[in-house]
Parts: C-alpha cells; structure tokens; sequence
C-alpha cells in the first residue's frame, strides 16, 4: 500500500513538472516591456529552407529577415497617427528574391559592397581576378555575393537573430576564407542594427552593407523624389562614366550633392546625370558610431536616422528601377521608387590608396555597426 501511494504521488509529481516545463515553452505576449522573435519556413530553394524571422516590440514596429540573402524583407513602422506602413521596397514571396533582375532588395552585401575597377586589384604582389559582373567592373561581391547564398541563423534573444555564413576561399576571386556574422537586433524604441563582424585565414579585402530601399510614404507616393534628406558628409568621391571614383574627394557644397541641411531628393536631381548614385565623405575622425543620414517624409510623418561605424555612406536614388519589376502587392517600382543609404567604405578602395584602407588580415576582425532609428514628427 505504501508503494503504491508513493507511485501515484510521483506520478502527480511528473504530471506537474510536464505542466510547468510547457508553460515556460510558451512564448510571452508583447507587452509595452517585452520584444517577441518568430520563426517560419518562408520557402526553399532546392530542398533547403529558406527561414524568416519576425521580429516585433510593443511600439508597432515589425522587421521581417530571410536567411537568403539574409535579406530584410519588411520593416513596418506607424505613421504620425500610428497607422502602421511597410517603409522597405520588396516581393510577395522568394520567388521574387530569386530573380536574376532582383535590384538587391533588403540584401546584405558582400564580400565587397559596391564597385572595384576593372574587377581587380593587386594584394603583396599577386592580382586578383574577380567576377566582372557590371560592365567589366565587379559589383557587390560578383555573380553570388552574400546576397544570393543561405546564411545560417539562430535567434540570439527576444529581441535578436545572428545570421553567418562562412565565405570559401576564391568565392568572387576573392582570397582567403571569410567567417561573417551580422546580428540583427530591435530594440523597443523603434531602432533596428546591425551588427557585423568578420575574421580570415589569409589577407583579403572586406566592405560589408545592408542595401535596404526605404520609400517612407510606405506605398502612398510613388517615388521617393518628395522624401527630404540630409547627409552629415561635406564632401563625396566623384564618379567616371561607369560609376567608379576618380580619386577625387570633392566639396559637395553649394553643388547639387549637397545635402548637408534637409533638402528633397528631387531638388536637383535633374543636374545630376542618370541620378544619385554616389560615395558621400562622411564629417568623422574616429570609427564610432555616429550620425550618417536623416530621411523625412513630411505627409506621414515618418522619420529615419542612421548611424555608422563606417567613414562613407552611398547614396542611390533608385535609378534603375523603370516599372518593369514587380513588387510587393502587385506594385510595380518605378525609377526612384525608392533610395538606399547604404553605409560602407569607398568604392574601388583595394585600388585607390589615398582611400581609407579595407585590407583584413588573419588575427585581425573586422566590426562594423549601422543602425536604424525610425521616429514620427
């Protein structure tokens, strides 16, 4: 008899702690205090998961990431009314993100973000041959950058999710194999960063972005060209008829870059031939994180700061977009549908040395932060 009550009391027992262990599986509710992460299979690409994961705080604000690419596929923000509005151009399903026209939507870019010359350089004494996918330049890291590789990803917390991939040697011609990580955090006062490290077995160079299209209006205006912006950099790197710098850091003062108080983007974007889509010198003299750019969209209210690490900060106003690409809800993305700020070294900078050098060694890592911070006025 004595058996068989201790039994049925460690029975009730177990029942107990299968009940508690369930409840703390349970995710919390958002609450004003509390930060949620979710994660879904979004698609797959020859039998391999494509992940998503959403992250939300109490504020309204939503951030949506896939692992391919990992991409920012959505970041929804509340208008001055609390109307919430995705501010990030985009497509419906990956189907979109694997299109050979897909313009780098939301993607983290690498090994390389932006142009290098005749897609070369020379590193101790050896050239480098790389992917020359941009009228003999290379762009973005070449035929598959980051942006069009899996990452691996985990959530960190409520509120985080560490994307890495490891980069093999030779990957775009690029020497050396290169571990990367970037985390992706949200935090309850509507800012969203990036944190991105990397480290390799053999010297290599290294510029890391996030090339996000913001469109404020959240859908409401077609272009961007109302949008006004104010870029904290005096001067820029003058570009030749294939977009890659002269060498050159010019004032931007008194020209039609000069973007140092808030101006709309369209102001004088007819003096500038085929647009923006240009290196601004960010004022810094250190490699904290700092003010980069404010973006205005006076008839929502919406309102967007950026913060870098990093001592540049291009500016593309969306030219290439001409209305035949298809966006999220059928939409189809005119020219300056949308602009991208994308902050990052100078274009071409393993083959100008007046430049801030993007060299990487072994036992070296490279650290990079860009933060996002969007407010209502």
């Amino acid at each position: 008899m004595i058996l068989i009550r201790n039994m049925k009391n460690i029975l009730a027992l177990m029942a107990v702690s299968a009940l508690l262990c369930t409840c703390r599986m349970e995710k919390p509710a958002v609450t004003e205090s509390t930060l949620s992460v979710e994660e879904s299979i979004y698609g797959y690409i020859a039998n391999e998961p494509v992940r998503q994961f959403r992250l939300k705080n109490a504020s309204g604000m939503e951030v949506k990431i896939i692992s391919y690419g990992a991409t920012i596929t959505d970041i929804i923000v509340p208008d001055r009314n609390g109307k919430p509005g995705n501010v990030v151009l985009g497509f419906d399903s990956l189907a979109g993100y694997l299109l050979p026209e897909n313009p780098y939507f939301g993607s983290t870019i690498g090994r390389y973000a932006n142009r290098i010359a005749k897609a070369r350089f020379t590193l101790n004494g050896k050239i480098f041959t790389l992917d020359a996918n941009n009228n003999g330049n290379m762009l973005h890291g070449g035929f598959k950058g980051f942006d069009k590789v899996i990452w691996n990803a985990e959530m960190q917390s409520d509120s985080s999710v560490k994307f890495s991939y490891v980069s093999p040697d030779g990957e775009g011609g690029f020497p050396g194999n290169l571990n990367v990580q970037v985390i992706f955090s949200l935090s309850s006062a509507n800012e969203l960063r990036m944190d991105f490290t990397a480290a390799t077995d053999s010297p290599t160079h290294v510029n890391l972005t996030g090339h996000s299209y913001f469109n404020l209006s959240a859908g409401e205006e077609a272009t961007i060209l109302n949008h006004e912006l104010r870029l904290f950099a005096d001067s820029y790197t003058p570009v030749n008829e294939l977009l890659i710098p002269t060498g050159e850091i010019r004032s931007a003062r008194n020209t039609p870059f000069d973007f140092t108080s808030l101006k709309p983007v369209g102001a004088d974007i007819e003096k500038v031939p085929g647009g923006y889509d240009h290196n601004f010198v960010l004022n810094r003299n250190d490699d904290k994180l700092q003010p980069a750019a404010e973006l205005i969209h006076r008839s929502s209210g919406r309102g967007l700061r950026i913060f870098t690490t990093q001592p540049g900060i291009q500016f593309y106003s969306g030219n290439f977009l001409d209305g035949t690409l298809t966006g999220r809800n059928g939409i189809k993305y005119p020219k300056y549908a949308g602009l991208c700020l994308e902050p990052q070294h100078f274009p071409d900078s393993p083959n100008q040395p007046s430049f801030p050098s993007t060299l990487l060694n072994p036992g070296q890592t490279y650290r990079q932060t860009i933060l996002y911070q969007f407010f209502t006025q």
